[in-house]
């Protein structure tokens, strides 16, 4: 009953948004590096950071400094999702909120240069997040795939938070579902949404390798990682400039290129993902191992896929 009513209240806060955001003319217009060609909806991920707010509320406000950094990092997305904010005052208020996720971790007490390495892993997770975000239930998806498994490991491998934490976000990523995860998609998450449940999920796998001491688990989002990074490099061996929009990421060649349906590239990643994790758990007394191996298939899966395909978005 209690997860019912969690459920019904942050629905309600979606449809109530979507409301604000027609009356506002908060919306997506297709251009040329879109992979939609419908005006919908922007900033439907804003549940996300209704969802953190109503844990925050429940649990008598729990993990101040991580909700602070939140609202910070939300605030700036959401601006920028309704009118451009510059790329400086971004970064400054992305550094300020990670240096609040940092306290309310308890990383002040790590040796100092732990600090930088984490900032810039930090941060390419956030942009990993936010350059994804470009099909839909992609970000959706994926996410419910993540903090799944980290509530798996949290239920069944080893405690390391409060499990009231993990269940409200997911239910608040499946009504962001309900809503992006078609073919015609009634919103899309928008910065504050793929910035937002980021930030969350540094948060929470944050606690887990703090607790652990294994940063393994950072294959939690390997399939993300391999696709942005790759991407990265291809377009960085094409002399592009690499902070303007594109449409070159593997899966937007799969959905706009070999014109398969959103929803199922959306579920080839997420699956990917899942037979990834389950194959890290069950061979854990060889992780390293696992690790290499399992980024060394996923680059080299990318590799031949451009390689075959890529010339389709050069000729299109």
């Amino acid at each position: 009953m209690y997860y019912l009513i969690v459920f019904l209240l942050l629905l309600a806060a979606e449809v109530g948004y979507f409301r604000l955001a027609d009356r506002f003319n908060i919306i997506d217009r297709p251009n040329e590096r879109s992979s939609h060609t419908r005006i919908t909806l922007r900033g439907g991920g804003i549940v996300f950071y209704f969802g953190a707010l109503v844990y925050f509320i429940i649990s008598r406000f729990e993990y101040p400094w991580f909700m602070s950094g939140l609202t910070l990092i939300t605030t700036v997305s959401f601006v920028d999702d309704v009118r451009s904010v510059s790329q400086k005052i971004r970064l400054v208020v992305h550094f300020m909120a990670m240096a609040l996720l940092f306290f309310q971790l308890g990383m002040s007490d790590l040796p100092l240069w732990y600090i930088p390495i984490a900032l810039i892993v930090c941060t390419g997770i956030i942009n990993a997040y936010n350059f994804m975000d470009g099909i839909n239930g992609i970000t959706g998806g994926y996410s419910l795939v993540v903090l799944g498994a980290l509530a798996y490991v949290n239920e069944y491998w080893i405690p390391f938070m409060e499990a009231q934490l993990l269940w409200v976000m997911l239910i608040a990523v499946a009504v962001f579902c309900i809503f992006n995860f078609r073919r015609k998609a009634k919103c899309f998450a928008g910065d504050v949404g793929s910035v937002g449940i980021a930030f969350v999920i540094l948060f929470v796998m944050g606690k887990l390798i703090l607790k652990t001491n294994d940063p393994g688990y950072i294959i939690l989002l390997a399939v993300y990682g391999v696709d942005s990074i790759l991407t990265i490099i291809h377009r960085l061996m094409l002399h592009e400039n690499i902070g303007l929009p594109h449409r070159k990421h593997l899966y937007q060649l799969m959905a706009n290129e070999l014109k398969i349906a959103h929803p199922i590239v959306s579920t080839f990643y997420m699956l990917l993902q899942v037979v990834i994790f389950a194959g890290y758990l069950a061979f854990y007394a060889y992780r390293w191992w696992y690790f290499a191996v399992a980024i060394l298939l996923l680059c080299t899966g990318y590799c031949l896929f451009m390689k075959k395909y890529f010339y389709l978005h050069l000729y299109k």
